[in-house]
């Protein structure tokens, strides 16, 4: 019987280990062939110092109105490629990168506010307009960039002349979950954290793009999307930025506040959208007080990408609308 407690003490230890000091001896080798981001930077590539980090930005067209484009998750300016000339024809375009994402700077420590929070993100976003001289924005955002620019609104209202939401990530978000945020927080966990984004990433990456896609053949036929959202992983330290992101990433709490919003809304949605479902767009199309609802058939998550001419057609009304109010 002794003998048998022993034993159980000893598994038992043996496994206490394993969890305290097993993530430590797991070896975590440096990234292969990273850069800088201004190396990696496109011909129209700009780059600005808000908030003392260095973000990445492009801009097209002048004048009224000013429209911001937000980014999703995993995604960058490159996401907004198909569309930026077109939306100049209107105003002025402008799509950036937020931190961890795209080719903004990647702090690994910092003092004050984590530049990874919803908050932060919100200070970033109001520093961009003050330092490009902008006072108020039609935002657009897709999935987790309709989730910021929702967030925006709430925090400066009059800093936003209408939203476009496209496929919002509003309903869907991280469980509220201090056991969860505790976990995420420790030793062990943190540093093993880059690994796992790494291989999520590298493994599952293209797998999630593809999700994204109604018809996921035509990234197959255009190897060059792939390649443009594969660009962020040769960023010097883009695996612990994401982590530190995820970390950051807790639950925003707007679904509870939309009737606050209370600017011109457009919700335009793809009706097979696997990742942020239709339904979602259809309720936040009711619970949102001046808002409108465009759903664009046989298109996914990215009509932007995949479905570009309607995705302007949607906006060239309600953008002409907007316009037209304001000459009234």
């Amino acid at each position: 019987m002794k003998k048998g407690w022993k034993i159980t003490l000893m598994i038992l230890g043996g496994l206490v280990f394993l969890l305290l000091i097993g993530p430590f001896l797991v070896p975590i080798p440096p990234l292969d062939n990273t850069q800088d981001p201004q190396a990696l930077a496109d011909s129209d590539s700009r780059f600005i110092e808000i908030n003392q980090l260095e973000f990445h930005y492009k801009q097209y067209g002048s004048g009224e109105p000013v429209m911001i484009l937000l980014h999703g998750f995993g995604a960058s300016t490159f996401s907004w490629r198909e569309v930026m000339e077109p939306l100049s024809d209107y105003g002025t375009v402008i799509a950036y990168d937020r931190p961890a994402f795209g080719l903004t700077e990647r702090p690994l420590s910092w003092e004050g506010s984590n530049p990874y929070t919803q908050e932060s993100n919100i200070d970033h976003l109001s520093g961009l307009m003050d330092a490009l001289g902008i006072d108020q924005a039609v935002l657009v955002g897709n999935s987790a960039g309709g989730t910021l620019g929702t967030a925006f609104a709430l925090e400066h209202p009059e800093r936003v002349r209408a939203l476009v939401q496209v496929n919002a990530a509003i309903y869907q978000t991280r469980p509220d979950s201090p056991a969860l945020d505790w976990l995420f927080n420790t030793p062990q966990v943190d540093r093993l954290g880059p690994l796992i984004t790494r291989f999520l990433m590298q493994a599952r990456g293209d797998a999630f793009l593809e999700s994204a896609w109604h018809d996921p053949s035509r990234l197959e036929e255009n190897p060059d999307i792939i390649d443009g959202y594969r660009q962020p992983l040769k960023v010097e330290n883009w695996d612990r930025a994401l982590w530190e992101h995820t970390k950051a990433a807790g639950p925003p709490d707007l679904a509870g506040r939309l009737d606050q919003v209370d600017v011109q809304t457009l919700v335009l949605a793809g009706a097979f959208d696997q990742i942020v479902p239709l339904e979602n767009s259809l309720q936040l199309a009711q619970d949102m007080p001046d808002a409108q609802l465009t759903v664009i058939e046989n298109c996914g998550h990215l009509p932007q990408e995949e479905c570009p001419i309607e995705f302007m057609a949607a906006l060239n009304q309600f953008l002409t609308s907007i316009m037209e109010e304001n000459n009234d």
